[in-house]
């Protein structure tokens, strides 16, 4: 029997796109061997631990606090534990890279309270702020165009795990707002991406599919031949950012692990041609 979430007529599509190749069937296949055992719950509490992560990342490196502090919630279910590392980054203020760092960080606070109030509303206790490590790299915080580096990073994986997680979403009320929060994610990294390249930011792959922007890398936008942004498994997304660990449900930025039931890494994502 056809995959209901992955009919016949979608693979013809991935097809005609040119996406047939190793990499987008390892992708389809990954997602339709974790179907069953993952819920629209299990993946907005998943894109719950990155949101996390991210609005950390912001507000310490503006703020030099951290999210709670700011009034948004952590509790939940799971073990928590404190963020720690990172530091106030010294911007110019006034700047627009500084004014954008303000912008996302908001918005990236916005998401973490949209997604616990989603839960919520579904009657569904959301997830704790799992313990965070935000000098996993050691590096991110020493300067504006480490900052930009980290952030970008942070951005477009963003992205990609929204855009993987997209065909395993059931509900359409919840696949609209994600895919809105992958647009304002999408507005974010093209933002930092223009703005690696003005202030000459070193950045690097993070894997396969990763396309880092100028000085790194040839391009401002980080799109296919198709004009498509790379796709992540949440395998392949905590592969990341578990400090590029295969099969492991602890490191990196998460030295406990992310809460829920999407929590162990796979193999890093493959180039798709």
């Amino acid at each position: 029997m056809t995959n209901q979430m992955f009919p016949a007529d979608r693979r013809s599509f991935a097809k005609q796109l040119g996406l047939a190749s190793a990499g987008i069937a390892a992708f389809f296949a990954a997602a339709e061997k974790g179907m069953a055992a993952i819920t629209d719950v299990d993946i907005v509490q998943f894109a719950l631990n990155l949101e996390y992560l991210e609005a950390e990342f912001y507000t310490v490196a503006r703020t030099g606090k951290t999210i709670d502090s700011m009034g948004i919630g952590i509790d939940g279910t799971g073990p928590t534990g404190p963020t720690t590392g990172g530091q106030k980054v010294t911007f110019i203020e006034n700047s627009t890279l500084a004014m954008s760092a303000d912008q996302i960080g908001a918005d990236e606070r916005a998401h973490v309270a949209l997604l616990r109030k989603t839960l919520q509303s579904l009657g569904i206790q959301p997830v704790a702020k799992p313990m965070i490590n935000l000098n996993a790299l050691g590096t991110g915080f020493e300067s504006q165009e480490a900052f930009i580096a980290l952030a970008r990073a942070f951005e477009d994986v963003g992205v990609s795990a929204y855009g993987g997680a997209a065909p395993l979403i059931q509900d359409k009320t919840i696949l609209g707002v994600a895919a809105r929060i992958l647009a304002t994610e999408a507005e974010h990294t093209g933002n930092l991406r223009l703005h690696a390249a003005l202030y000459q930011a070193q950045t690097k792959a993070l894997d396969a599919v990763d396309m880092p922007p100028l000085p790194t890398g040839m391009k401002y936008i980080s799109v296919d031949s198709n004009g498509l942004t790379a796709v992540r498994t949440p395998g392949q997304v905590l592969n990341i950012v578990y400090g590029g660990q295969v099969n492991a449900v602890s490191g990196g930025f998460f030295p406990m692990g992310v809460n829920g039931g999407i929590n162990m890494s796979s193999a890093a994502a493959t180039a798709t041609s």
